[in-house]
């Protein structure tokens, strides 16, 4: 922790548990694009019961990770998705969600998600790869 020889305490813990103002005197809150897509990364990755406040909150994704690679379980993994973002996410409208094969690894899919900002209509894509251990059955 940085400290300042002018102040008698070390330097506050930033964001987000304590934001520091700016010189101008207001707090750097992420834009809206950004904090969409990190939100919608936290959604996906979060297991439903891993909050204690919001036992329900997540996408549920790791339900799916132990299942072959098949057309049923990567129309599951669509399914997943789209339900948790329209949970946990309405500042988003989804347009689509990919799930396909992964060239040469018989075992992962990649998603690719494509969605709208709400307020500005502005287009944006979010992508992850997910490993199934259940190998490709086709």
């Amino acid at each position: 922790m940085a400290t300042n020889p002018n102040r008698l305490f070390p330097e506050p813990i930033g964001w987000p548990l304590l934001p520091v103002p700016a010189a101008d005197g207001t707090l750097d809150f992420p834009p809206l694009a950004r904090s969409v897509r990190e939100s919608i990364q936290v959604i996906l990755s979060t297991r439903p019961g891993e909050q204690l406040m919001r036992p329900q909150f997540g996408g549920g994704l790791e339900n799916l990770l132990t299942e072959p690679n098949t057309v049923a379980t990567r129309a599951r993994i669509q399914e997943t998705i789209a339900g948790a973002l329209a949970r946990w996410e309405p500042r988003i409208a989804v347009d689509s969600i990919a799930v396909d094969t992964v060239d040469g690894d018989a075992g992962a899919v990649r998603v690719e998600i494509a969605y709208r900002l709400k307020r500005t209509q502005q287009a944006a894509r979010v992508g992850l790869t997910l490993a199934l251990e259940g190998g490709n059955a086709h």
